[in-house]
């Protein structure tokens, strides 16, 4: 399912995302994320070992909010799964999310994180 055309500005905006994810006993989890799309897939990038990273392992259904930050009546909901996860580009990806919503290249590059790119297929749009 694709990203209806009257709302693809949201990826051009600073608009973040809400990704829930499942926890092992069921219960949501949401995180606030930094999300582009590719005109196929919601692309989120974080860090292996995270929560949502452990959640999206053992479960890749995910559920996603993404509100205008003009307009906070104006928003987006998704539901869907995780499709592809890699770690290849993911270095590069962060850089190109903190441009985006920073100006500057991510700040927060640690030697030890493992940077992973997940690819959501997305199949129910409402808003």
């Amino acid at each position: 399912m694709k990203i209806p055309e009257e709302f693809l500005d949201l990826f051009t905006k600073r608009a973040f995302g809400h990704l829930a994810t499942l926890m092992p006993d069921g219960s949501p989890q949401v995180s606030p994320v930094w999300i582009d799309y590719d005109g196929k897939h919601l692309i989120v990038n974080s860090a292996k070992g995270r929560q949502k990273d452990r959640n999206i392992s053992r479960d890749p259904r995910v559920a996603m909010d993404i509100t205008d930050p003009d307009n906070p009546y104006r928003k987006l909901l998704l539901r869907g799964e995780v499709v592809e996860t890699t770690t290849e580009g993911a270095d590069e990806g962060i850089d190109q999310l903190s441009m985006k919503y920073n100006g500057t290249l991510y700040p927060n590059h640690r030697p030890a994180d493992v940077r992973v790119i997940y690819k959501i297929k997305v199949k129910h749009v409402s808003h």
